[in-house]
Parts: structure tokens; sequence; C-alpha cells
């Protein structure tokens, strides 16, 4: 069982490229251990800065150093950098096209008992929205890493969000096929369609795998690109099956449930369901907990696919 977070994987990556690239510099929002950063702040304290609990400095900052010539990373929780520095991201990030990268960390429910107020479920939505400003959610640590790896050699903002927890592996360090933009197809199949991101990828291929032991063809999308969506990839997998099942830890508007509405709506029309949070705050758990109580686990979402079948 995997133990490494993906949050960890990013310093890594970073850590590697710091020795040799010093326009690198991290900033965090009193989140260094949160964001697995610490590490990296002890490696390399002139690329590192600690804005404290001020998130709107944290992003607008970042800004400034990117405008001089910086790659800037920002890592805060997701709950608070999609919310309390949106405007921040929206106007010195994405308006002004700036090279920072915000990494939101503990997405989604990985805060479990703290509630609603750290929980992160319009993030994606949220940042989405904005003009200019890529949205990412890799599926485990070995994808963070070739996402990292790529967004180092762009100078366009962007948003990751990745959870608190480990989760077991997608890919391996042999085999983890990555093209920038491009959704991974995990399997192929003719019934029904799964498009999952972020920590729901991999119930989604223990649920594909269960399908197949029950004769249902079930293909799996891994698109951590959720903006910019492939829509060429959807298009081409959604025209095999007869179904389509969106899978996010998000809420049921704006996020990646409504993008693959929208293009399979357009281009080659089926019935889509949405699987996700509920509009409503969640219950208090892990996100383990969570998952299971709203139908987010492999045996949930095989059972919507046969249902949708029967």
């Amino acid at each position: 069982m995997n133990k490494i977070p993906n949050r960890q994987a990013i310093c890594e990556v970073l850590m590697k490229h710091a020795e040799t690239d010093k326009d690198i510099v991290v900033l965090c929002s009193d989140s260094r251990g949160s964001a697995s950063l610490t590490p990296f702040a002890n490696a390399y304290p002139e690329q590192f800065v600690e804005m404290g609990i001020a998130e709107q400095d944290l992003v607008s900052v970042s800004a400034g150093l990117a405008k001089c010539g910086k790659k800037a990373f920002a890592a805060s929780p997701a709950c608070f950098l999609s919310t309390r520095s949106y405007e921040q991201a929206k106007i010195d990030c994405a308006y002004s096209n700036t090279n920072v990268k915000l990494i939101g960390i503990s997405g989604g429910v990985s805060y479990g008992a703290l509630g609603m107020s750290h929980h992160s479920a319009q993030d994606i939505a949220a940042m989405a929205a904005i003009p200019n400003m890529r949205v990412y959610l890799p599926s485990d640590r070995f994808q963070t890493a070739k996402l990292v790896e790529a967004l180092l050699t762009d100078e366009k903002p962007a948003y990751i969000r990745v959870g608190r927890n480990a989760v077991e592996d997608i890919y391996s360090e042999e085999n983890t096929p990555f093209e920038m933009d491009n959704a991974m197809v995990l399997s192929e199949g003719t019934d029904v369609l799964l498009v999952a991101c972020g920590e729901m990828v991999r119930p989604a291929l223990d649920a594909a795998a269960m399908l197949k032991e029950e004769g249902i063809s079930a293909g799996l999308l891994d698109m951590y690109c959720v903006k910019p969506l492939d829509k060429e990839g959807l298009v081409e997998a959604a025209k095999k099956a007869k179904v389509v099942i969106s899978i996010e830890e998000h809420a049921p508007f704006g996020g990646l449930g409504s993008m693959v509405s929208q293009v399979v709506g357009a281009e080659c029309p089926r019935k889509v369901v949405h699987m996700s949070l509920p509009d409503a705050p969640v219950i208090t758990g892990t996100s383990k907990e969570v998952f299971d109580y709203y139908g987010l686990n492999a045996e949930g979402i095989a059972k919507k696919a046969k249902e949708l079948l029967a």
C-alpha cells in the first residue's frame, strides 16, 4: 500500500529542480507542514517564502515574484486558496497571465471532521470559471510528479488540487503514460464510460474491474486535466459507450460532471449521470467514510452503472 501522498511528490520534484534552477520559489501560508514542503524550506531557505496565514498576500506576492522572472509555486489549503484569495487568483494570476502555480492542498473532504469550513467542494467550478486558469487533479503520486515536471516548463497560471492522504497507485515508476492536457485511457469499454478525476480515479478503476467480472464492458478516462478538458478524448470514448458516468469529489454543479455533460450533449448525445458530493454540508468523517456514505466507492460506482444499463 502506497504511503506517499501526492503533496510529497510535488515537493520531491521541486527539490530536484531547485538545486539547479534558482528561479523556482515556493510560498506557503503557514502550511509548509501540511503541504509536505518543510524539506524544501530547509534545503532551499533562499527560495522559500513563509507568508503566514495570509492567503491573499500569498497569491499576490507569488504573482509579483513571477513578474520578476521567478517560477512561483504557492501552496495553501484548497478550501482557503480557492475562496479567500479568489480575487487575487483571478486578477493577479489569470488576468495578468502570470506564471504562478497555485497548489490547493488537502482538497475536497480531506480535512474530514473539520467540516464545511475546511472542505473544498467548489474549487473546480470556481477556478475553472476564470479565463486563463487551468485546473488539474492528478490521480496518484506518479502522475502528480509528471504534471509538476510539465508545469515547470511553461509560464502560464494553473491550479492543482491534491488530497491530504496517500492514495493507492494507479500508475508505476516504470509506467506512467502522460501527455499534457490529454486524458489517460485506463480502459476501453462499449457499455459504460467512467470519467473520473483526482482521488476518484482509483475507485472508478476498481469499479471497472468489478463490472468486467460481470460481463459489463466499462471504459475509464483519468481526466486529470479538468480544464482544459480533453474534449477529443472524451468524445472518442463516449461514442463507444451507451451511457456515461462522471465521478468527482466536488459539489454537483460546475465541476467535471457539468463539463462532461456539455461536451457529450453537444458532440455525441448520450445519457450522462453525475456522481459527486451532495449540494449540502457533507457528513463528518474521514475521506473514506464520506466516500462510502455517498457511494463514491467502487461498489457504488459499479451499482450505478448496472442500474443505468438495466
